[in-house]
Parts: C-alpha cells; structure tokens; sequence
C-alpha cells in the first residue's frame, strides 16, 4: 500500500516534469525529456512486479534471479540518489538567482542548454511555474518510492531459496475493531496530535518567514519548541509503558531468521542514528555558545528528549518485533 501510494506521486512528478521540459525542447537536450518517460516506465512496471510477486521465494533460476533483483536494487539506488542530487541543485539554483544579477544568473543558466540565448528557456508561461513548482514539491515522494522499493527488492533477494518454517505458514490476521481495546482513542489522539502540529509548523514558518521583529520570532521559536518538547514526553512515557507492559505479557520471543525483521531493525538504527547525530551537535553548539537564553534551553531540552524518545521507541519496537503472535 506505501508502494502504491508513493508510486503514484512519483509518477505525477513524471508527468510534471515532462511538461515542464517540454517547454524547453528548443534549448535542452532530449535526454532531459526522455529520462522522466523511462523513469516512469521503470515505476509503473516496478510497482506492479513488487505488488504481485513481493511473498515469493523463488527455487528455481537462483543466480539469474538474484542478479536481476540486484540489478533492480542498484537501479532504485540510482534512481534515489538522482533525486537527491536534483533537487539540492533546484534549491541552490533558487537561492543563486536571488543572490546574482540578472545577467550572471542568465549566463549560467546557458550551461548544458544547446541555445546560445539564454532568454528562450526562462519560465515565462503560467503553467510552466506550475509545472516547476509541482514536480519540486513532488521529489521527497519519488525520494522515499525508491528507498521503499529497495528495502522491499533486498527483502526478496535474501528470500531466494528460502525454506519457511512450518510453524510460520499460519497467519494471524489482526481484526480491527473501532471502539474495543482502546484503537478508537489512540487513532484519534493520533490524529489530533498530527493536526495540531501541522498548525504550529505552518504558524511557525509563516511568523519566521515574514516577520521582521525578533519578539515575534522569539515567540514563534518558543511555541515550536514546546509544543515539541510536550510530544517527545508523551511519546517516550508510551514507549516506556509499553515495555513494562511486555513483561507482564507472557510471550514466546520468536528466534528465527526472517530477512524482513533484520532489515526493519538495520534501517530503524540507521535512521536513528542521523538523529543522534543531530541531537548531539545540538547539545554541544548550545553549551558550547553565549548567551543562554530561554530559547537555548528550549533547544537543549528538545534535543535530549529527540535522544531519549529514539532511544525507548527502538526499544519498544524491535522487542515487538520479536515476540510471537497471540
């Protein structure tokens, strides 16, 4: 399902990106155009391989199969780290036109353009600046499709000449019901806690972005903070509550190899470990920096709960990981 929904954001980007070429044929090499056609050729077919053939394990044709999904995994990493590349330059592209003249902008723009006149390629029309602006806004999409359908494509090259074992041919389907157990009240604690930080990243970005008094600033820093500050609590209180409550929960834990836990457990650490990493030059820029002010304190207290709440969730979720169904 986050295949599919990623995929499809990719493939708008697609078509984004096409029309937003298009209006460049005269001054851009074709492979600019072609590449976004074959890319989204790659995900529509990708995706529908993915979505049929994700639960096999392949006993026949090993190496050829294990080359082809290698093949694939390389390509998405390929794929991944174009995207990156790409929207770094659209973002230092954008701050280098507000920071150079008009003629220096126009005279770098030439570069890898066949047109000796740099005037035809600019981005005049109106649906031209939807096209930039939409396939822009699309890249963290096509980001996470390809990191998505590498994690899934490495899951089943290490399920090539795989045998399961007996016991794990049961399936235990999770039977979702609205008002019992308490699923009601989480999702809807979730939603709200969604909600409401979407409002105060917008309020923030609005009040940092277009106010010119540091008060104002100040305030806005202060309410992004705390409202933070309060979500890390509560969320390392429930990883914390839902350890304890492991221990009274009498389960087998489950010891046997299974390439799509390893692969969850690798990827949660790493992801972690960029946080960490942020967090801790946090801490050592605010000691380490004069004046201490409330917003410095803020900004500590908010970097050691980031610390705290990897920490108890990874606990939490890779012990869930490991325990048996009911």
């Amino acid at each position: 399902g986050g295949l599919i929904l990623f995929a499809i954001f990719s493939l708008v980007m697609d078509v984004f990106k096409i029309g937003y070429y298009s209006s460049f044929y005269s001054c851009l090499s074709a492979i600019k155009i072609i590449y976004p056609i074959v890319q989204a050729i790659f995900v529509a077919v990708q995706t529908y391989f993915l979505w049929v053939s994700a639960k096999d394990c392949v006993h026949v044709h090993l190496n050829v199969t294990r080359c082809g999904l290698m093949l694939t995994l390389t390509t998405n990493l390929a794929v991944w780290m174009s995207a990156v590349t790409d929207e770094s330059v659209h973002k230092a592209h954008s701050k280098l036109k507000k920071n150079v003249t008009e003629d220096i902008f126009r005279w770098l723009l030439k570069a890898g353009m066949r047109s000796s006149s740099a005037a035809e390629c600019n981005c005049n029309s109106q649906i031209c600046q939807i096209f930039k602006n939409g396939y822009f806004w699309l890249y963290p999409f096509n980001i996470e499709y390809s990191l998505f359908a590498s994690a899934m494509v490495y899951v089943m090259w290490k399920n090539v000449g795989r045998f399961i074992d007996h016991h794990s041919h049961h399936i235990h389907r999770l039977k979702f019901r609205l008002f019992r157990r308490t699923f009601f009240v989480g999702i809807m604690l979730g939603l709200i806690l969604l909600v409401s930080g979407l409002g105060v990243l917008v309020l923030y970005e609005v009040q940092v972005n277009s106010s010119t008094e540091s008060s104002k600033k100040s305030q806005a820093l202060t309410m992004y903070y705390i409202f933070n500050i309060v979500c890390l609590g509560l969320m390392s209180l429930v990883c914390i509550g839902g350890s304890v409550i492991y221990r009274f929960d009498k389960r087998d834990m489950d010891r046997h190899k299974n390439p799509t836990r390893t692969l969850d457990v690798a990827l949660l650490m790493g992801a972690a470990l960029g946080q960490y990493a942020i967090s801790y030059y946090s801490i050592v820029a605010i000691v380490a920096s004069t004046p201490r002010d409330t917003i410095s304190a803020l900004n500590l207290t908010y970097a050691l709960l980031m610390i705290a709440q990897h920490t108890f969730q990874n606990i939490f979720i890779i012990e869930g990981l490991h325990r048996q169904p009911p």
